[in-house]
């Protein structure tokens, strides 16, 4: 049994008093759990902030989760459970635009509008004040996932044994000081349990401001070979942005190319000497990249949407709009991550792409999208027509003459380059 919040996390501060991890960044659920993470924060000298978050509650009950929603659009969804239920994308996107609007509430409220958390590569502590079902903690640990960090680990006080060893199993670490049977309810093993206001967020984040890693690389631009880590695993690539970019363009291949296809190359340097930057990165890692090796358009959309978010987190990217290329199978995965994550992307070209691999996530793609097909590309043209079809966001289909799947024909390609550089100058 705990006093209080405060008292629970003197205690769990003293059990994390080893944390050998550098340089940690503790973030709370609020609202119960800044006051359990700021003697976490003091004891080990970490930065605190808060890592906002919503489940995705099934409509008619909210209590059973389909998906979360957490900061920068991020959108986790278990499309398993979509299927089951019969769940359809405008009631899906209901919910979804609810829970966005009380994430953008909180989010004006404790940080004044900031969005932006940083936690890229960190190592990360997620702090709650107990686990009953602990359906906002895998929330929580899903989109810090999907934001790229590099450890993390889940401390509470108190937690049902179920729910403490299911957890356990999607962090590095967990530390729980207590799992009694019955579990029953978090605030039963608590003497003082009184809510939470956003007052109260608000002043303990004030009490311990966090510096801003991203005035010191203000305006610099970077041209360097970089490694993302995405759900579980680490995926490279190779980030240009010029000070003061037009745009970045994140070019998304099909399957059995990757980050050295020439096409895509020889469309980043058109766009390059346009003034936007470009990041080209392998989709797939080396043995799945092997004869036979394949991903889902639903696991390559779910691999982009985390590139995006640890692209958006880079301190030269601070600020500038994103835009995808999608070629082949990657332009569905393009449009189905740009339907998944909105709020994330404003413009998507896609060149000879097989958007029919994504027909369910079409009618919710909301950042402008441009197609382009080779005239002679006669299958893959009839899907990109009955694709515009169910498009609702501005849209256009650009037939390149003369040209086939792969626009190897003289000129071609520089078409394709010119119709997508206009594309994200007017978007972007």
């Amino acid at each position: 049994m705990f006093a209080d919040r405060a008292d629970a996390g003197r205690q769990l501060a003293r059990r994390l008093a080893d944390y050998a991890r550098p340089d940690p960044l503790v973030l709370a659920l609020p609202r119960g759990g800044l006051p359990v993470a700021l003697p976490v924060a003091v004891a080990l000298n970490a930065e605190l902030d808060v890592l906002v978050v919503r489940k995705l509650g099934v409509p008619g009950n909210p209590e059973f989760a389909m998906g979360a929603i957490g900061e920068d659009g991020i959108i986790v969804m278990d499309h398993e459970i979509r299927r089951q239920l019969h769940l359809t994308t405008d009631r899906v996107n209901l919910v979804i635009d609810r829970e966005r609007a009380e994430i953008d509430r909180r989010i004006r409220a404790y940080r004044g509008g900031s969005r932006r958390l940083g936690l890229a590569g960190r190592n990360v502590i997620i702090v709650d004040d107990g686990l009953a079902t602990g359906s906002t903690a895998l929330a929580a640990v899903r989109v810090a996932r999907r934001m790229g960090v590099g450890h993390l680990t889940l401390a509470v006080p108190v937690g049902a044994p179920d729910t403490v060893h299911r957890l356990g199993e999607t962090v590095d670490d967990l530390v729980c000081l207590s799992t009694p049977e019955p579990f029953l309810a978090v605030g039963r093993h608590y003497r003082e349990f009184d809510q939470v206001t956003d007052e109260d967020v608000i002043e303990i984040l004030r009490s311990r401001p966090r510096a801003d890693p991203r005035a010191a690389h203000h305006g610099s631009g970077i041209d360097a070979d970089v490694s993302i880590p995405v759900l579980n695993v680490v995926l490279h690539g190779h980030l240009k942005i010029p000070p003061g970019a037009r745009g970045i363009v994140v070019f998304v291949h099909g399957s059995g190319s990757d980050q050295h296809s020439p096409r895509n190359a020889r469309v980043a340097r058109a766009l390059q000497a346009a003034g936007f930057g470009t990041l080209l990165f392998d989709l797939l890692t080396a043995e799945e990249n092997r004869p036979g090796g394949t991903i889902s358009v639903e696991e390559s959309a779910d691999r982009l949407q985390a590139v995006t978010t640890w692209l958006r987190q880079c301190p030269e990217a601070e600020g500038i709009r994103v835009g995808y290329f999608g070629s082949s199978s990657g332009a569905a995965a393009a449009l189905a991550a740009a339907a998944e994550q909105p709020d994330a992307v404003s413009a998507v070209v896609s060149r000879g792409g097989r958007p029919d691999l994504a027909l369910q996530w079409l009618p919710s793609v909301q950042a402008p999208t441009l197609l382009i097909v080779g005239a002679n590309d006669r299958a893959v043209l009839d899907l990109n027509h009955h694709a515009q079809r169910l498009l609702a966001c501005p849209n256009l289909l650009e037939v390149v003459k003369g040209a086939s799947h792969l626009f190897e024909e003289p000129g071609s390609l520089q078409q394709v380059a010119a119709l997508a550089q206009a594309w994200y100058l007017r978007h972007l």
